[in-house]
C-alpha cells in the first residue's frame, strides 16, 4: 500500500521548555508509524497568521498549549480556518480555550468574547480562572458515548494529565455548549474538560494534554484520531 504523506501545522509558538511542545510532534511521529504514514509537522507562530494563506497547504491544525500566545488574533484566525473549511482540528490546553473562543466570537456572534487572562475584566469572558488550578495534576475524565474522542480512546473513562488555570466560565456554558459546539467529555465534577463540533469531519479540543504520553512510549489516541481523519479525506 501506498504511504500516504500528510502535512499537520502546530499552532502556536514553539518553546523547547515547554513539555507538551516537546511531545506533540513525537506523538504525531508515533501515530504515523501506527499507521503506516509518513507525516510532515511544521510549526506556525502565532504571529505569522496575518492571513489564511499560510494555512492552505495543511491536511490537519493542532492548537497546542503554551497560551498567551504571541498573538491571539493569529491562533484565532487558524482554528476559524479549520473550522470553515472542514479541515481536522486538535486542540489541547490553549488550544482548547482558543477553540471555545473562536466558536463564541464568530459562530454565536459575541464579538465581545474575550480569554480571562487577557482581558480579566470582561464582561463577556468566556475563558475564566478554573476554581482550582490544575497544573500538573492528573484527574479522570468520563467521555460522552458515540463522541469522537470517545471513538477515539475506544472506551469512556480516562486517567489524563492537565497544566492548566484557564477553563469554560460557568456563567456561560449552557450558552456555548447547547449548539454544534458539545461537551463530550467531562471531569469527576462534571465541568467540561473536552469539547468537539458537530457536522464536521474532526474538530475535537481537550482541556488536558494527552499529548504528554508519548514521552513515555504511549502513542496518544487523539494523534491517531487527527492523522486518521486526515487520511480519509486525503483519500
Amino acid at each position: 500500500m501506498k504511504t500516504t504523506a500528510l502535512h499537520i501545522a502546530l499552532i502556536g509558538d514553539y518553546n523547547p521548555d515547554v513539555i507538551a511542545h516537546q511531545a506533540i510532534p513525537l506523538a504525531l511521529q508515533q501515530a504515523a508509524q501506527a499507521l503506516g504514514l509518513t507525516v510532515h509537522v511544521e510549526w506556525l507562530a502565532t504571529d505569522t497568521l496575518t492571513s489564511t494563506a499560510l494555512l492552505q497547504g495543511f491536511d490537519g491544525f493542532w492548537c497546542v498549549p503554551a497560551s498567551p500566545y504571541r498573538d491571539t488574533q493569529g491562533a484565532l484566525r487558524a482554528v476559524r480556518f479549520a473550522r470553515e473549511q472542514q479541515r481536522p482540528f486538535l486542540g489541547t490546553c490553549g488550544g482548547f480555550q482558543h477553540a471555545v473562543l473562536e466558536y463564541a466570537r464568530h459562530v454565536l456572534g459575541w464579538a465581545d468574547a474575550e480569554h480571562g487572562e487577557l482581558a480579566p475584566d470582561a464582561q463577556r469572558a468566556v475563558i475564566t480562572p478554573l476554581g482550582c488550578a490544575l497544573v500538573e495534576a492528573i484527574d479522570t475524565i468520563r467521555l460522552v458515548p458515540h463522541t469522537r474522542i470517545a471513538d477515539a480512546y475506544g472506551q469512556l473513562d480516562l486517567e489524563e494529565g492537565y497544566r492548566c488555570r484557564y477553563g469554560i466560565n460557568p456563567a456561560f456554558e449552557s450558552a456555548l455548549l447547547e449548539g454544534d459546539l458539545i461537551a463530550s467529555g467531562h471531569d469527576a465534577a462534571g465541568e467540561p474538560r473536552a469539547v468537539e463540533l458537530l457536522n464536521h469531519p474532526f474538530f475535537v479540543a481537550t482541556l488536558f494534554q494527552p499529548e504528554r504520553a508519548a514521552l513515555t512510549g504511549t502513542t496518544p489516541p487523539l494523534a491517531m484520531a487527527l492523522l486518521k481523519a486526515c487520511q480519509a479525506l486525503a483519500t
